[in-house]
């Protein structure tokens, strides 16, 4: 608080004429012996506790007024003896000039009225200076106040930060810097290739992804859900014990798994120890295995990439046996139909005693046309001993005989190739079904070429489904740990718990404000 500046009271008396016909330097001679010293006054002003800005007031007014003042209270001093208010406006003050002539550093007096008269009547004051320092003194504890108050609330607010965000901040960079056990990482790559075709084959639309990624893509997606399933965590905790390994008891707690733990917590465990993620646009399966032991990463790596190579033969290799399963089956029953058509063929060979059908067929059209041809001829001899006057009896009749013979034998070699009133087969019968059998067994034998023809397409498309791991990247023991990062992982914890307050703070704030209004 500041203390009120002192007021001078004057009192007006009337003058004797001795006393106004005194000359002005006597009067200002003893005036000045009445008044303190310039220190003195100086200290006074010192503790009215004027502001910043009325001592500025006051030192512009001097510098305006002629005066030069070594202070600014040393311009409030001199203003006020030369009777000039240094808190009142400019405006006002060009008005109230001094009378007489001009003192060099100095002003005339205005002489003002006193405020009191000799009978004790107050007349109303024109010094305004009491006002201004009580408001200036309210100005200045409501200043305070609002300092008060703004360092309050920073006081509150770093106490804020430092609970929720620079305390949880600290605990945990002090977990990673000081209990955090380190883990190491083994780092691999492996990609899934097809088999290749070979040159000449047919191409087209089914061969415009082949050595591309697009080609594996479905079965390299395949093997990193495998990798990253919990049948790979038991297999890996089978064969290499990943349950025990985590459990030991020279791993933090945080990152130790409990004992007797369940599958569902091996599994969380293993989803953050191993991390698989698939590039389709190089096709390219990177995986990131840790564990608290070097060796061990390297280990459980290792399986891991056998693990997937046992998945792509398992992928192709059904694709592969279905293939030529039905090829190699088409193939055997063509085989077995064959062989049936050739003993059909060979038993009616057998039954007719014939070999070839159309050698015997020809066999006999040649006797019949030779029978007939010597028919024709006994004809024309007969003919020619009948023209005789008296023919021979004997002769002619033996000519008829001979020919009548080979009529006979030519209708029963007709009767053999056609058949006839006889329950006797013909020759016709046996060729046509030995002919039938012969057909059947072509045919069979045909058969027999296009299913091995088959099979051997088969063979060959199974031979392109063929994939195969190719380890881009090997894994190597590292022999530095890799986590935790725990300069990055303060570093984001910070900006967490940071935002979660920004976010808190700002959601307050909102609903203060609505309630509010």
């Amino acid at each position: 608080m500041t203390t009120n500046p002192k007021v001078k009271k004057f009192r007006i008396r009337r003058k004797t004429p001795d006393e106004q016909q005194q000359p002005e330097a006597a009067s200002d001679a003893v005036e000045a012996a009445k008044e303190p010293s310039h220190a003195e006054q100086i200290a006074a002003i010192s503790k009215e506790g004027l502001t910043g800005r009325q001592l500025r007031m006051a030192r512009r007014v001097a510098m305006k007024n002629g005066f030069e003042a070594s202070s600014d209270y040393d311009a409030v001093r001199q203003l006020r003896a030369a009777g000039i208010d240094p808190f009142q406006r400019s405006s006002v003050l060009e008005l109230v000039k001094p009378e007489g002539a001009k003192v060099p550093g100095r002003r005339g007096r205005i002489q003002l009225p006193d405020t009191q008269r000799d009978d004790g009547i107050s007349l109303p004051s024109t010094n305004n200076n009491e006002a201004l320092n009580r408001n200036a003194a309210e100005i200045l504890q409501i200043q305070r106040d609002i300092a008060a108050r703004r360092k309050r609330k920073l006081a509150l607010l770093f106490t804020r930060l430092s609970f929720f965000v620079f305390l949880p901040t600290f605990l945990i960079g002090w977990y990673f810097y000081n209990i955090a056990t380190p883990m190491y990482a083994t780092n691999s790559e492996i990609v899934i290739q097809q088999a290749q075709p070979q040159g000449g084959g047919p191409q087209g639309l089914a061969t415009l992804f082949q050595g591309t990624s697009m080609a594996t893509q479905q079965d390299s997606i395949a093997v990193q859900s495998y990798l990253a399933s919990r049948e790979a965590m038991l297999r890996l905790n089978d064969d290499h014990g990943f349950k025990t390994h985590f459990a030991d008891q020279n791993i933090d707690s945080i990152q130790r798994l409990e004992e007797n733990a369940t599958n569902e917590q091996a599994f969380g465990l293993y989803t953050d120890h191993v991390k698989i993620s698939y590039d389709p646009t190089e096709g390219l399966i990177r995986m990131e295995v840790i564990a608290a032991d070097p060796v061990k990463s390297y280990e459980f790596s290792e399986a891991l990439i056998g693990y997937a190579e046992e998945q792509v033969d398992q992928l192709t290799g059904r694709l592969r046996e279905d293939q030529m399963r039905g090829a190699l089956q088409s193939y055997e029953e063509a085989e077995e139909r064959r062989a049936e058509a050739l003993a059909t063929w060979l038993a009616i060979q057998e039954d007719v005693r014939q070999i070839d059908p159309q050698s015997e067929s020809a066999a006999r059209m040649g006797q019949i046309n030779t029978l007939e041809s010597e028919k024709q001829r006994l004809e024309l001899v007969l003919q020619s001993r009948l023209n005789v006057d008296r023919p021979s009896e004997v002769q002619v009749q033996s000519l008829r005989d001979q020919i009548a013979n080979i009529e006979a034998l030519i209708a029963e070699l007709r009767d053999q190739l056609v058949g006839g009133a006889g329950e006797e087969v013909s020759l016709a019968a046996r060729n046509t079904e030995l002919r039938t059998a012969e057909e059947n067994y072509t045919f069979q034998t045909a058969m027999v070429q296009q299913a091995l023809t088959q099979m051997e397409t088969a063979r060959i498309e199974a031979n392109r489904q063929v994939r195969y791991l190719s380890q881009s990247v090997r894994p190597i023991i590292p022999d530095q740990a890799t986590y935790p990062r725990a300069f990055e992982n303060t570093i984001l914890a910070f900006l967490i718990f940071a935002g979660i307050y920004l976010m808190v703070s700002i959601t307050a704030s909102i609903l203060r404000e609505q309630v509010s209004s």
